[in-house]
């Protein structure tokens, strides 16, 4: 089964890279701090490769939180602020690299929902996607938001999503839809891109046309191509109980997915369906397809996240720069804790680096 890079596939890198990739702090009021200064204790190799974006304040509480229980005071980590991104490489070891993204007067209490934690997410986002569209940085790694937080803070967007598409696309100076934007799951053994995102499940319904699901398996074939994957398989699950068996449980497969697949076929792309939507995520685990199609957001992400939470990456597609992010949200009941776990934010680093190495 053809998978992607992993960490192993990093070993030998080299120490220094023309531009780093920038990791967002998330909200700092969840465990996105903690798992940061996690990762870097756990891979210190990064530190010659990331730049956080963030608040130096809530960071160096998340290193204190995190290096508590620590004996060894060689092997704590130094929360060092930049000026700039492009003085990450003139660090002296051992430090981590933050430049300060947002304007946060006092670290907020840990747990808490509030428009300040929003409003520091989402400058922490903007400065790490400018950094990302003006060659500054070679990727964006996210750690977690809460979208509630966002809200309280006037962000209109929902998530990481929908504020990168549109952050990406006044840059180039194109209208919003004129960059669509997918997002891709994936963990050991499974990926699967969504047709719709953070919309109701009636408006995710809608949104299953012929354009759609086309533009969705276009998108889905470049971003394969451009990491280096020429041919990949692509399932696309149907919408319905068993693929609609044959228009007796609904015609969107006849009508919609079906015709779809075969212009995407015409194409040259390797698309098959619409596959039982029951059985397909089973078959693409057991090596059938290298990415499964799905036609709305549960219907994707509850197979990845039940077969690989702590391991799972969201990756969004057709943005002009390579964006990552762990596959779990801000843990709000472990903020503080210490117990949060940095596997999936070092999946998504990994993933990051490995897209974009040259």
């Amino acid at each position: 089964m053809s998978t992607f890079p992993t960490s192993a596939d990093l070993v030998g890198a080299p120490t220094t890279v023309e531009s780093p990739v920038i990791l967002t702090m998330g909200d700092p009021a969840g465990i996105g701090p903690e798992i940061v200064v996690k990762a870097f204790h756990e891979r210190p190799e990064l530190l010659r490769q990331v730049v956080v974006a963030g608040d130096v304040a809530t960071l160096r509480r998340a290193a204190r939180l995190v290096q508590a229980d620590s004996e060894s005071v060689a092997g704590r980590l130094m929360v060092a602020q930049l000026a700039v991104v492009s003085d990450f490489g003139q660090l002296p070891p051992g430090c981590m690299a933050v430049v300060q993204a947002c304007d946060l007067p006092l670290p907020v209490p840990l747990g808490c929902i509030s428009a300040a934690a929003g409003r520091a997410a989402a400058d922490c986002i903007l400065y790490g996607a400018q950094a990302a569209l003006d060659g500054r940085a070679r990727a964006l790694v996210t750690a977690p938001i809460h979208k509630e937080a966002l809200a309280a803070a006037g962000v209109t967007h929902p998530g990481h999503t929908e504020m990168l598409q549109a952050l990406a696309a006044e840059h180039l100076g194109l209208g919003v839809t004129e960059l669509p934007v997918r997002m891709m799951l994936s963990c050991p053994g499974l990926r699967t891109v969504l047709v719709s995102i953070h919309v109701s499940l009636r408006q995710a319904l809608q949104a299953v046309t012929l354009d759609q699901v086309l533009q969705t398996l276009r998108i889905t074939h470049r971003h394969f191509n451009a990491v280096g994957w020429p041919h990949p398989r692509i399932a696309v699950a149907g919408l319905n109980p068993h693929a609609g068996e044959g228009g007796l449980f609904g015609l969107e497969e006849i009508e919609v997915i079906e015709p779809a697949v075969r212009q995407a076929r015409e194409e040259g792309i390797d698309a098959s369906g619409p596959h039982a939507p029951d059985t397909v995520f089973m078959r693409a685990r057991q090596g059938a397809f290298d990415v499964v199609l799905a036609m709305y957001h549960d219907q994707g992400l509850i197979p990845v996240k039940l077969l690989g939470l702590e391991h799972g990456v969201n990756t969004t597609l057709g943005l002009p720069f390579v964006r990552t992010s762990p596959d779990h949200g801000t843990a709000f009941d472990l903020a503080g804790t210490g117990r949060a776990s940095a596997a999936s934010l070092l999946a998504a680093v990994d993933a990051a680096l490995s897209a974009t190495r040259r």
